[in-house]
């Protein structure tokens, strides 16, 4: 990625600048993803890890016998991409779903997030020594050639080494970790046989090597640089590149007539770019036949199937509840009176609304009678939603605000409200690092502790925020003249703002937007809905006794000494919950006459400390794809006011929300995803490293967008990335996931739904889960009749 000017810190920018390897992962945002989410094949070859995923996935698996060869399918991806090239800092999903139809992949990930060994490409692939250097024999199948006729060999392996390893910066590469790593790779007794030798042991190996791409784009820096981000002149996959038609938006993959393994049901896969916000209208005009949808987009075709079962046509369909199905026979009657009335120029505009309304409940008519051809599927998407609480500076900066903050959260009440209407599983990720049915999924979030409002008002206490805070004059303020000048001052400016705040507010009343900048916490009427029933003690009055410093002293380093003997492999168990509700504080405003509210309890009132208030800026993208991100925000907002931390929202463009905010720390709060990977030991190193800091000043953070880290955690990652033995390295990233949770500078909140719509017909493609897809088995079901033809589809 390349380096983000930055107010606050910056993105690393190079080898040159720090001696960590890079590893870049694509960040998404929910729904709309700004950057698209990429998740890596996978590293572990347990055979009997326990759990599963916590969703199935759901792809309509049917035998190739029942699958007709030929067709077309059209598949939606957000936008061409940029750069075929998938190791620069501009490929997207879209390059990475290229790669895995037309070029090799050797490990692929099954349902539970593991790796599996790809027999199209390998025949085996093993660790033949440890001493005194780690060396791995690939072996590969004989039939493996590229779509040029040459044999894929380790000529390929070599060009990509040397491309990756970040010892020639004239290769514009986004990622080289586990490359740099590589001391050298030969022949081995034939043609068919890759010895990669490492000059230090790497636990990830099975993460190299995919993609893999010909020498011919690994082998010189300017083919590298330029020779792959237009075309692929050259692949190896059951698909080749055919076309890229940048005017219509569409890219065509073809069969690869020199396949060597099953040969690809499909005649070609054309990948659409429609953005997310036109999917429904894309797929009611039947533009398209598999797309990953929004809630709102799911739910238009539940209705169009529901419609479909009990017998309504599209037109039955608007009558019910399309336009105008709210126009009662009496409000029809007086509009074709008007319509047909004396008075020309009102009826002129009667029968203009007429016939416009006519159109649209026909569009909806037929949009409901096309959605019904589509089925949605669904599972839990390989990434997590989190909350990044950003400890560069301000009151973040201290550790007991970030733990409060994260003892505020009722995690499980925001995934239950993503998750639950959707009737996906709800249960909060317990770990940074992995996800439920991977292998080295384990819940360490004990090392923070559960909801608790008691506990987060306590550490907000210790560190010096308490109600009325905002109000007392900071230890060592002047006094006299000096001190009453500036305070006047100040009184005047604050008067002056408020006058000139109301003005505004007063002019823009007539057009309510929550666009833009605006804060809560401020307990107006109208303003925001009743505070959430979260928290221990429920509704209290009088004035709240906050737990003393030693109290919250002593859960500080608690909470040290879980993740430290999470290190030594002791588990702590999570104490109970007794979570009671907290009603929140009623509007201000009453008729004349009515009995006084009681006084506001000091646990609730807003925070400050020597003489400022509390108040945090929280992040959100505006964009149309983003309402659940903002729904959940909401939710977030309430749960602080509950514990005395107002918000500052601030809703910016998607295309400046990651770029402009997360990258350069423009932000206090925010919301945005991670993908899992098979690979936490190298692709999570970079999110959670420790912040550096630059010869000018600023922080060198690589991916840790929050600037939260610990030399402990660098260490944990360091060893797990270099021990050969599988069980130990799985419990160093546990330890470091303790550690993680710990620091509270990442809140996992829930896994992302997938929500996919499909053509019923179409199999073998849907919501994969973790799993990759198969896209030679991708295609169209058989008819049950003669009728119809794959190439007319």
């Amino acid at each position: 990625m390349s380096q983000v000017g930055a107010p606050q810190g910056r993105t690393w920018a190079g080898s040159s600048r720090s001696p960590r390897s890079r590893t870049l992962r694509s960040v998404a945002t929910l729904t709309s993803a700004v950057l698209a989410v990429t998740v890596l094949a996978g590293c572990s070859s347990d055979e009997d890890a326990d759990g599963a995923p916590a969703a199935a996935q759901d792809n309509a698996p049917t035998a190739r016998s029942l699958v007709d060869d030929g067709g077309t399918l059209r598949w939606a991806v957000d936008a061409l991409p940029a750069t075929f090239n998938a190791f620069q800092a501009d490929a997207d999903a879209t390059t990475n779903r290229v790669a895995g139809a037309a070029l090799p992949a050797l490990h692929t990930l099954d349902e539970r997030g593991r790796p599996r060994l790809n027999p199209d490409y390998l025949e085996t692939a093993e660790v033949v020594e440890t001493e005194p250097r780690q060396v791995v024999l690939y072996k590969l199948n004989q039939q493996a050639v590229w779509s040029d006729g040459r044999e894929i060999g380790a000529a390929d392996f070599v060009a990509q080494w040397r491309a990756l390893s970040g010892r020639d910066t004239a290769y514009w590469t986004a990622r080289n970790a586990g490359y740099e790593r590589i001391e050298k790779i030969e022949k081995g007794k034939n043609d068919l046989e890759v010895r990669v030798t490492f000059a230090k042991p790497y636990a990830d190996w099975r993460s190299l090597f995919t993609p893999l791409y010909p020498k011919q784009v690994m082998g010189s820096p300017n083919s590298f640089n330029d020779g792959a981000r237009t075309t692929l002149k050259v692949t190896a996959g059951p698909f080749l590149l055919r076309a890229v038609d940048r005017k219509t938006g569409d890219l065509t993959l073809a069969r690869n007539p020199r396949w060597w393994g099953k040969p690809a049901k499909l005649d070609s896969l054309v990948l659409r770019a429609v953005p997310r916000a036109d999917r429904e209208a894309a797929l009611a005009g039947g533009k398209l036949d598999l797309a990953e949808i929004d809630r709102s987009t799911a739910e238009r075709i539940a209705l169009a199937l529901k419609d479909a079962d009990a017998g309504r046509s599209g037109a039955q369909a608007a009558q019910l509840h399309g336009p105008g199905s709210a126009i009662t026979p009496g409000k029809a009657l007086g509009s074709w009176a008007l319509a047909h009335g004396a008075d020309e120029e009102l009826a002129s505009e009667v029968k203009a609304a007429r016939a416009e309304n006519k159109a649209a409940a026909a569009r909806y008519a037929a949009a409901q009678d096309t959605l019904a051809g589509y089925v949605v599927r669904k599972s839990l998407e390989p990434a997590y939603t989190q909350l990044s609480l950003n400890g560069e500076s301000g009151p973040l900066a201290d550790e007991r605000v970030r733990r409060a903050v994260a003892r505020a959260i009722d995690r499980r009440e925001l995934a239950e409200s993503v998750l639950k209407p959707l009737g996906l599983p709800s249960d909060p990720p317990g770990s940074h690092l992995a996800l439920a049915g991977q292998a080295a999924y384990a819940d360490s979030s004990d090392a923070l502790g559960d909801q608790d409002t008691k506990e987060a008002r306590a550490l907000l206490a210790d560190a010096g925020w308490v109600p009325g805070g905002a109000q007392k004059k900071p230890a060592g303020t002047k006094a006299g003249s000096e001190a009453g000048t500036k305070a006047k001052a100040a009184e005047e400016a604050d008067s002056k703002k408020e006058e000139a705040d109301s003005k505004k507010k007063a002019e823009k009343s007539d057009t309510a937007s929550d666009d833009g900048l605006y804060i809560v916490g401020d307990d107006k009427p109208g303003e925001l809905p009743a505070a959430p029933r979260i928290g221990p003690g429920g509704p209290e009055t009088g004035t709240r006794v906050l737990a003393p410093a030693p109290a919250a002293a002593r859960q500080s380093a608690a909470l040290l000494a879980r993740a430290e003997a999470l290190d030594t492999g002791a588990r702590a168990a999570a104490g109970p919950g007794n979570a009671k509700p907290d009603k929140g504080v009623a509007g201000a405003y009453a008729p004349l006459g009515s009995a006084a509210p009681a006084a506001v309890p000091a646990a609730s009132q807003a925070l400050g400390k020597d003489g400022k208030a509390l108040s945090l800026r929280f992040v959100l993208p505006s964009g149309p794809g983003s309402e659940t991100l903002r729904s959940v925000g909401d939710r977030i907002v309430r749960m602080l006011d509950a514990v005395g931390i107002r918000t500052e929202i601030t809703k910016v463009s998607d295309e400046s929300f990651f770029k402009d905010h997360i990258a350069s720390g423009d932000y206090d709060l925010a919301l945005y995803s991670w993908p899992a990977s098979a690979f936490p030991a190298t692709d999570a190193r970079p999110i959670f490293a420790k912040p550096e800091p630059a010869s000018d000043g600023s922080l060198l953070v690589e991916q840790n967008y929050s600037r939260v880290g610990t030399d402990r955690i660098d260490q944990l990652f360091d060893q797990a990335a270099g021990t050969l033995d599988e069980e130990e390295a799985g419990d160093l990233i546990r330890q470091a996931d303790a550690r993680i949770w710990a620091a509270a500078g990442s809140i996992p909140l829930y896994q992302r739904p997938q929500l996919v719509a499909a053509r019923q017909d179409v199999v073998n493609a849907g919501a994969w889960g973790f799993a990759a897809p198969q896209y030679q088995d991708i295609g169209f079901k058989k008819s049950e009749t003669t009728k119809g033809s794959p190439s007319n589809r």
